[in-house]
């Protein structure tokens, strides 16, 4: 048995050393993330070594599920270990040396499994960014642990996040706990899972700009009925310069303090026709999302295929998009500013890029043509129109 001093000298080196490699392996996935991807045999060598002699039968996202898991029941032993009497440094430097041997080396060996050419570059940039948080906060866990052979005082263990001193290891803990969750969530998708996830949520912002584009519009609309009125009534009555005189006035106030312009009732620039035509193609945008997810996407396996140019192809479908609800973004604020020149060409690029999916998703996985075919080349003509 150790000396009490020894114990804890050998708990200051296992902390220095965790630290250590944890801050390698964040370069490692910070390469994923600020570059686009990373090759292999980065990581702690003999950890990817195992994990790379037979890579063809391992699937990234298993591994990625397993480790954040394994990491999570060690950081919540650690957690509690330095928290509660009586203080057992043997105990937390065991943790610590399981940590560094298996499942901190295998998350970010995990990443680097993730290949573009089988993953799509995509799904490797989400993986890094997950494994970085847990790499980050697990870092913040193990600092706090106490290097003088006592517990964590309350000050330290109880504070929140925000805290003038840095948050306590309970919240450090809880941060962390999401962090593994996130990456255990994402391994436990799968391939298809993930695309189908991240196509979805492209789909609801999507969504979301046609909304609130047909709400303006029909904001618009009532606007120019009320003005309808408000002439009306001063033809009739024409008595009231006062109150004609307010009236005018809060309006041009309820204009200065309305951020969306609203599309003027004589319409010279044929804003409101733009409008319907913008929303017909936006609605046709929305159902391509939709059957992507059904027809392209669900049909994939839980684990990519092998030796396939599916990857390459996800990657510049998963582009465009991600890039069409931008656009829709910078269209609708055309509209909003009301510039007819502005809206012609954000459409055009828009509906260009939507006419560029169906294109690249034209024909199935594994062979020439399906239903979704038939229906994209639909899709072509309708976008066509103008």
């Amino acid at each position: 048995m150790p000396s009490s001093s020894e114990a804890i000298e050998a708990l200051n080196a296992a902390i220095t050393n965790a630290l250590i490699l944890i801050d390698k392996l964040q370069t490692v996935v910070s390469q994923v993330t600020s570059q686009g991807s990373v090759e292999n045999g980065r990581v702690d060598g003999r950890t990817t070594q195992q994990l790379s002699a037979d890579s063809s039968s391992l699937d990234a996202l298993t591994v990625a599920h397993d480790s954040a898991s394994l990491i999570k029941a060690h950081a919540t032993k650690i957690s509690l270990l330095i928290i509660n009497e009586p203080f057992t440094p043997t105990a937390i430097t065991k943790v610590l040396q399981d940590l560094v041997a298996a499942p901190l080396p295998s998350l970010a060996a995990a990443v680097e499994l993730c290949s573009p050419s089988q993953y799509t570059q995509a799904i490797q940039y989400d993986l890094a960014w997950r494994a970085g948080r847990v790499f980050k906060e697990l870092s913040v866990l193990i600092s706090q642990i106490p290097r003088d052979g006592k517990i964590l005082p309350d000050a330290k263990k109880n504070a929140p996040p925000g805290a003038a001193e840095g948050r306590g290891s309970i919240a450090t803990t809880g941060i962390l706990w999401s962090a593994c969750e996130d990456v255990i969530a994402f391994g436990k998708r799968g391939f298809s899972g993930i695309l189908v996830k991240k196509v979805e949520e492209l789909s609801e912002t999507l969504k979301d700009v046609m909304e609130e584009l047909k709400e303006w519009g029909e904001e618009a609309e009532e606007d120019n009925d009320d003005d309808n009125d408000g002439l009306a009534d001063s033809d009739v009555e024409g008595d009231d310069e006062k109150d004609n005189s307010a009236s005018n006035m809060q309006a041009l106030l309820d204009d200065l303090m309305n951020s969306h312009s609203r599309i003027p009732r004589d319409d010279p620039h044929k804003i409101r026709e733009r409008l319907e035509a913008c929303l017909k193609k936006l609605r046709l945008t929305t159902l391509l999302y939709q059957a992507t997810i059904k027809r392209r996407l669900k049909p994939l396996p839980r684990t990519p295929p092998t030796g396939s140019d599916i990857p390459v192809r996800l990657d510049e479908v998963l582009v465009l998009l991600k890039r069409i609800p931008e656009k829709f973004g910078n269209l609708a604020m055309a509209f909003y500013e009301l510039d007819p020149v502005e809206i012609d060409r954000q459409m055009d690029e828009c509906f260009l890029d939507a006419f560029a999916v169906s294109e690249l998703l034209l024909k199935p996985w594994d062979k020439e043509k399906d239903e979704f075919t038939d229906w994209a080349l639909r899709f072509q003509v309708e976008m066509k129109k103008s």
